[in-house]
């Protein structure tokens, strides 16, 4: 068997890091978007959500009046501070 050039070590090497990468960014990626269905519960029932992450949230049919949502990542990536 031919033994190993440096050349082939080095895109080994590439490759592992590359795999390292992406699945870090992955994981980074989905920690980001971190959408909690108790956060918009928690706002159709008192009317307000604190530090919500409603990024995915259907608020369509959400019937609020005047929510108290500071501090909140809304669906388009906005965030809302009224009623801080």
């Amino acid at each position: 068997m031919a033994e190993e050039t440096n050349f082939q070590r080095m895109i080994k090497k590439m490759k592992l890091t590359l795999t390292a990468l992406t699945v870090a960014a992955t994981l980074f990626a989905s920690s980001a978007s971190a959408f909690d269905p108790n956060d918009l519960q928690k706002l159709k029932y008192t009317n307000k959500c604190k530090s919500c992450d409603l990024s995915v949230a259907n608020l369509r049919v959400a019937d609020m009046e005047g929510p108290i949502i500071c501090n909140t990542t809304m669906a388009n990536g906005s965030v809302i501070y009224r009623g801080c």
